[in-house]
């Protein structure tokens, strides 16, 4: 019935085979980025009819096992997929972004000289997603991990000759295997402590069957799991190995939009939902996993407040909002987190995607009137709404519901974590105060970003004004569509609260979820005080705090343009240090980088330097004096091989006598 699943990795996997090997030989960029889209089109559609027929299919569970990988003692290893209702919504939700910014890429990356090589690239991305999303074990998960990280490193590096974006991906890639190093000693001792127990496995059903025989609380479930949690740290960008993310803005913005916002920072997410009976059972580590993405969300968005250029402002607003996910895994509320992953995926792939738009368009203009300013600072920018009227309007919506404005889909999953927050058996009101501080900021930032942007006078060069186009269809379908569902998606996820009152509308992504977390019901219960009364009164303090951080940004960004200046100049301590990141990654360079380096160093100049190079040249001197000792035998005169003739019979003579 399912036993195609397969397909739907492989048709990425055959773009990036094609346009790897045979882009370079394709003159035609239309041609180069239809196969990419085409491949990954193909990848949708196959999930969207297995996802249609999971929903009409009374089995939610169905395993396909491709082939056999390894047999190690205990350890059988298959190459499978898992399909149940989150992976499915996962393949989905992957596929279906992939399409859009993969079609939106062959607008915005035209004349690229790497051209077949960006496309390849997103393929491969694509593939390692689905693995990851659709494996029915970890190694065949830990594959996909991997195939992203690498993915992640080749496309933020994408212009290699840049210095900062060779940087950029090298650090993603070394930040990342730190957290790796933690899911595989997770996944290690796992192994080993269902073995001891008598199951040899690391299939997630089994697992999830089978940890029960794990004392709850205990110590290995407890290690298990903070490993595991320090993995997801490391791919979803949480404190302390977030840093990565920003500086991962040096790739073309298609790829932050995929990567950075819509599929691989979820990936640690996604893993804890996956495992969810096993995070269930340990209650400390639930604990450790709300309060960093509580501090998370309040630290990032803190960051976001100063920055001016227009991506970073929105990879500060991607780490905090993950923030927001793994509050809510650690609250308990497992489909608040992945209802706000699914929402998130949506608006903020069209902000991202926007702010490509924007920066194509000043492009344009500054390639046009020969000058050579940032296309991604916004304090180049100002008045734009009438020059891009269709990335103006996505932008916006997109922007309303990642603020939590009524009834927009961000509005559903973030009020949704809060009240779980607050009112949670395993929340706690300072979890509820980090998160409402942190929407607070998110509204205010974000609309400081849109007034900055689209409004007010416009202040590009005055050579350049003219020639601001608004970008093709090519780019404005995908954000048309990304507004669309930015803007009703979250109708799949009405709380019960709310829905009670519209007519008794069911909360759809919850009902469709609850066969994934059926082991962790016992987590959901309110405190006696979360009455609906209450809930109501959280989510008007909730919609206030986000009008009050738009009405905060309008006031400064709009009515009195000159007030943030003043302010600056008022707070200057405190405002070079949010510009400057709270000096995160100077202090790590401070601790771990340059202290790394040093050794590294010392290191090469003793080991490598006086022990192998003195070895190797050791040898060489010996030979060459060697040589320089034996090259006066060979004198080329000869008298002198005479004389040696003579002598060596005299000596032959001579030991003949003496024998």
């Amino acid at each position: 019935m399912y036993d195609k699943l397969w397909l739907i990795p492989l048709f990425p996997f055959v773009g990036f085979l094609i346009n790897g090997l045979l882009g370079r030989k394709i003159k035609n960029e239309k041609i180069v980025g239809g196969i990419a889209t085409l491949a990954i089109f193909a990848s949708f559609v196959v999930s969207c009819k297995y996802f249609l027929q999971l929903l009409g299919d009374d089995v939610k569970v169905h395993e396909v096992i491709v082939a056999s990988w390894m047999n190690v003692g205990p350890l059988n290893v298959d190459w499978g997929f898992l399909l149940d209702p989150l992976s499915g919504l996962m393949m989905m939700n992957v596929s279906g972004l992939a399409t859009l910014i993969t079609l939106y890429s062959i607008g915005y990356m035209h004349g690229e000289d790497g051209y077949p090589r960006f496309f390849s690239y997103m393929n491969l991305f694509s593939f390692a997603m689905l693995m990851l999303v659709l494996g029915n074990n970890a190694l065949v998960l830990f594959v996909g991990w991997e195939g992203v990280g690498l993915c992640s490193y080749l496309l933020i590096g994408y212009y290699y000759e840049k210095k900062s974006a060779s940087d950029a991906g090298k650090k993603a890639f070394v930040v990342n295997r730190v957290g790796d190093f933690g899911f595989l000693l997770g996944l290690f001792t796992l192994f080993w402590s269902l073995g001891q127990k008598g199951v040899w496995t690391i299939r997630f059903t089994e697992i999830s069957a089978n940890v029960h025989l794990l004392e709850n609380g205990g110590l290995i479930v407890t290690i298990v799991t903070l490993c595991f949690f320090l993995g997801a740290t490391g791919k979803s960008a949480q404190i302390p190995l977030y840093t990565w993310l920003p500086d991962a803005m040096e790739g073309p913005t298609p790829v932050s939009a995929l990567i950075h916002a819509a599929t691989m920072v979820t990936a640690g997410v996604y893993m804890i939902g996956r495992m969810n009976g096993l995070f269930a059972m340990a209650p400390d580590t639930m604990m450790v996993i709300a309060i960093v993405g509580g501090a998370t969300a309040l630290f990032a968005a803190t960051i976001g407040l100063a920055q001016n250029d227009i991506k970073r402002v929105l990879a500060y607003s991607t780490v905090s909002q993950l923030g927001y996910m793994f509050l809510a895994m650690g609250v308990g509320a497992f489909t608040a987190g992945i209802f706000h992953l699914l929402t998130h995926a949506f608006f903020k792939a069209c902000l991202f995607l926007g702010s490509g738009s924007v920066i194509h368009g000043l492009h344009h203009a500054y390639h046009h009137a020969h000058l050579h300013d940032d296309p991604q600072d916004m304090r180049n920018m100002g008045g734009l709404r009438k020059k891009m009227p269709i990335t103006f309007i996505t932008f916006l919506v997109s922007t309303l519901a990642i603020a939590g404005i009524p009834f927009f889909s961000g509005f559903f999953s973030k009020d949704e974590i809060l009240w779980w927050a607050f009112a949670s058996t395993r929340g706690h009101w300072g979890l509820w105060l980090a998160g409402a501080l942190a929407a607070a900021l998110t509204a205010f930032y974000m609309f400081r970003l849109v007034f900055m942007t689209f409004f007010g006078e416009q202040k590009t060069d005055a050579r350049a004004k003219d020639h601001i186009p608004e970008s093709p269809f090519v780019i404005t379908l995908p954000l048309m569509i990304l507004a669309t569902l930015a803007a009703f998606g979250g109708l799949l996820g009405i709380p019960h609260v709310l829905g009670a009152n519209l007519g008794h509308i069911p909360n759809y992504i919850e009902h469709y979820l609850s066969p994934v977390f059926e082991h962790t019901q016992h987590l959901h219960h309110i405190h006696a005080h979360g009455a609906a009364s209450t809930e109501f009164s959280f989510m008007a303090i909730s919609v206030g705090i986000a009008i009050f951080g738009i009405g905060l940004a309008w006031v400064m960004y709009c009515k009195n343009p000159a007030l943030p200046g003043r302010l600056v100049g008022s707070f200057k301590g405190l405002h070079r240090a949010i510009f400057n990141k709270w000096y995160v990654d100077e202090l790590y360079d401070a601790l771990v980088v340059n202290p790394t380096k040093n050794l590294g160093t010392q290191l090469w100049q003793i080991f490598d330097v006086r022990i192998v190079d003195g070895m190797v040249n050791g040898v060489a001197k010996l030979v060459r004096a060697l040589g320089a000792a034996l090259r006066y035998l060979q004198t080329g005169y000869t008298h002198s091989y005479a004389m040696s003739m003579v002598l060596g019979v005299v000596a032959i003579i001579a030991l003949c006598i003496y024998q």
